[in-house]
């Protein structure tokens, strides 16, 4: 495995509306919304860094935007140390966490149920049954939490991104519209329990990437999040993939407890620069 594997992945889950190729290294716009879609991509060995940044800082200013820089494993040697000499400082800190996923059985049940009449969902995970001796496999329907099913849909619809933006939402409609435009610029496939909880899921080949998981601040420490997330991992699991990953601030203990109990582990850091 590369050493820009992640970076590349995430790239791809979370399109930017706008790139511009510098030299190998990706300039990506989308308005400002998520830094992730407002940074640079500096992969590659490129040697000439301080006219890179240059050229980054200069594109940048001519579309009003701060310049941001991704700095992950597979970014260019050299670069943080540089960036930090021209006075770019350290932002969220993030955890790139992974775990396998066994591949499913011929034969062996859905992880999801098909939901009829459901629209463009594409099914539902129902809530185990009363005494229903749970499952410690990755991917696996757990309890806990209201009796309602996750619905799997192929579109963020708009309780979906209620429920996302209310949490990780930054600015006004126009922004939201913006963050629709970024998530639906790939195929995947978006959870949801009610008004209370979701989550996003991309697969890309071997690997499926989770994204957007929120739960509203009412319906917390109820067991959504596992809800939601092992949905998600079971259509991974449908779709052939074999390992799920997933971003988390370094910062967000919880995420991290709740991760690391459903067996994911840390296997990569990034984290931006901005000035």
């Amino acid at each position: 495995m590369t050493d820009d594997v992640f970076d590349r992945l995430v790239d791809r889950a979370w399109p930017a509306l706008g790139r511009t190729d510098s030299g190998g290294w990706t300039l990506r716009t989308a308005g400002g919304v998520t830094k992730r879609a407002n940074s640079v991509l500096p992969l590659g060995g490129r040697r000439d860094l301080d006219p890179a940044v240059d050229a980054a800082e200069e594109f940048y200013a001519g579309q009003g935007l701060p310049c941001a820089f991704s700095v992950g494993p597979g970014a260019a040697p050299g670069l943080d140390g540089l960036l930090e000499a021209r006075g770019y400082r350290v932002v969220d800190p993030t955890l790139v966490m992974v775990a396998p996923l066994e591949p499913v059985a011929p034969g062996a049940g859905r992880g999801w149920a098909p939901v009829p009449g459901a629209g463009p969902a594409l099914g539902g995970v129902p809530a185990p049954e009363e005494g229903a001796e749970p499952s410690r496999g990755v991917g696996a329907p757990e309890d806990g939490g209201s009796g309602a099913e996750v619905r799997l849909a192929a579109e963020p619809g708009a309780d979906w991104l209620d429920v996302w933006w209310s949490v990780d939402g930054r600015g006004g409609d126009d922004a939201r519209e913006t963050a629709r435009r970024i998530l639906t610029g790939v195929p995947a496939v978006y959870g949801s329990l009610g008004a209370e909880a979701v989550g996003r899921g991309v697969v890309q080949g071997e690997w499926l990437g989770v994204y957007c998981m929120a739960t509203a601040a009412h319906a917390r420490r109820r067991g959504h999040a596992r809800r939601i997330l092992n949905a998600l991992l079971s259509h991974g699991r449908e779709q052939g993939a074999r390992h799920a990953y997933l971003c988390v601030v370094e910062a967000n203990t919880a995420a991290r407890s709740l991760y690391e109990r459903l067996g994911f582990t840390v296997s990569a850091r990034y984290h931006y620069r901005v000035r």
